[in-house]
C-alpha cells in the first residue's frame, strides 16, 4: 500500500522522491498538498514501458499538480538528500521560482537537465542528479570489467538518451 500524504507529512519546499520501477521521478512540495515537478510527456503513474520513452523527449513541461495525481500508487518519501552538501535556499525563493516555472516548456534531457536536476536547482540552486551519477558510475564499471564498448554505448543511451543539444538561460 502506498503511503498517504500524512504519512510522510512534506513542508513546503521538501523534495519528493517517486519510485517509478527502475528510476525515480522528482518534485517540490510547494504546500496544500501540490507538488511542483518537471515532466515530459511519458511521466505519468504507472506509464510502465513507455516512461522508457523519456530518453527521446527533449522537452518537459513544468507543472503544479495535487500531489496524488503525480504519485499515483507508487512508493514515495521526502528526501533532501543534500541538505548537509549544500545550503537551503530560502524558503520563499525556492516556492516563488518554483511558480514561476509552472506550466513552462523546457529543454529536458535525462542525462543532464531531467526533474531531478530541476527540483535540486530550485532548493539548493545547483543542478545535480544523483541516479545520473550512479548510472554513470555504473556504466563505468562495466566498461572496467571489460564489457564490450559498444555494449557500454548502448547501456549508455539506453539509460540517458542523446539529450538536447537546445541552449538555454534557465537556472536549472
Amino acid at each position: 500500500m502506498a503511503p498517504t500524504l500524512y504519512d510522510e507529512k512534506p513542508d513546503p519546499g521538501d523534495l519528493i522522491e517517486i519510485f517509478r520501477g527502475n528510476y525515480q521521478h522528482w518534485a517540490l512540495y510547494v504546500g496544500d498538498g501540490f507538488v511542483v515537478h518537471l515532466a515530459p510527456s511519458t511521466e505519468s503513474p504507472g506509464a510502465g514501458p513507455n516512461q522508457l520513452m523519456s530518453v527521446v523527449c527533449d522537452t518537459a513541461r513544468v507543472k503544479k499538480e495535487e500531489i496524488w495525481d503525480v504519485v499515483g500508487h507508487d512508493k514515495w518519501s521526502v528526501n533532501n538528500q543534500l541538505d548537509e552538501k549544500y545550503k537551503v535556499r530560502p524558503i520563499h525563493e525556492i516556492l516563488r521560482d518554483a511558480q514561476a516555472y509552472v506550466d513552462r516548456e523546457l529543454p529536458y534531457s535525462v542525462f543532464n537537465r531531467n526533474c531531478e536536476h530541476f527540483v535540486m536547482a530550485l532548493r539548493y540552486g545547483k543542478a545535480e542528479s544523483r541516479q545520473v551519477r550512479q548510472a554513470v558510475e555504473t556504466v563505468g564499471m562495466a566498461a572496467a570489467m571489460g564489457i564490450g564498448v559498444v555494449a557500454v554505448a548502448g547501456l549508455a543511451m539506453a539509460l540517458f538518451g542523446g539529450g538536447s543539444k537546445k541552449k538555454n538561460k534557465d537556472k536549472y
